[in-house]
């Protein structure tokens, strides 16, 4: 009797494991998807301006001091960005996304997206800075919902006895290949 307990306990156990893999998962491909949608909003009603890049400011990690020190940890460089919007105004910006090694260089021509209603908000025309974090928050939320869905493929086939699952009653229960059938004796 006990066992048959342990057996439905895990059971329970693997439930909510998989159920709470396939609810963070969405959760991410969420989130993934309605940064996206921002990002792919701001294009399209951004302006465009030609900027430069004027300055780098490199800063330190302040992330959180749990984690241990690598090698490579240090400051990051943000550029510092100068332009000039529609309405004739030299406007200089920050960027939000640093990087190490630098991804731009003092000097640099970039493409400057910004809103004509605050143009303080611009951000540069690159793939970091506009596609980073929908493509990591998407990607983690596909890997965790691609994980939680085979654990329940995979549990749903074994309490069906589909294919790869053992026969009841079969010498050692050897699951039986894809097509094989059981002869009489």
């Amino acid at each position: 009797m006990r066992g048959v307990m342990r057996a439905r306990g895990r059971g329970a156990a693997a439930r909510w494991i998989t159920v709470a893999l396939l609810a963070f998962g969405a959760l991410f491909l969420v989130i993934g998807a309605i940064m996206a949608g921002v990002s792919a909003s701001y294009v399209a009603h951004a302006e465009r301006a030609p900027g430069t890049v004027v300055a780098l400011e490199w800063r330190e990690d302040h992330s959180g001091g749990t984690r241990r020190k690598r090698s490579s940890d240090g400051p990051v460089a943000y550029p510092v960005v100068a332009f000039t919007s529609a309405d004739g105004e030299r406007r200089t910006f920050r960027s939000s996304t640093g990087s190490k090694p630098p991804a731009y260089d003092e000097g640099e021509r970039v493409e400057v997206l910004y809103r004509p209603d605050s143009p303080e908000d611009a951000r540069i025309n690159g793939f970091l800075s506009l596609w980073l974090l929908p493509l990591i928050f998407g990607g983690v939320g596909l890997l965790i919902t691609a994980t939680g869905t085979t654990i329940a493929l995979v549990r749903r086939r074994r309490r069906r006895g589909g294919p790869g699952a053992a026969m009841p009653g079969a010498a050692g229960s050897v699951p039986l290949a894809k097509g094989v059938s059981r002869s009489a004796r």
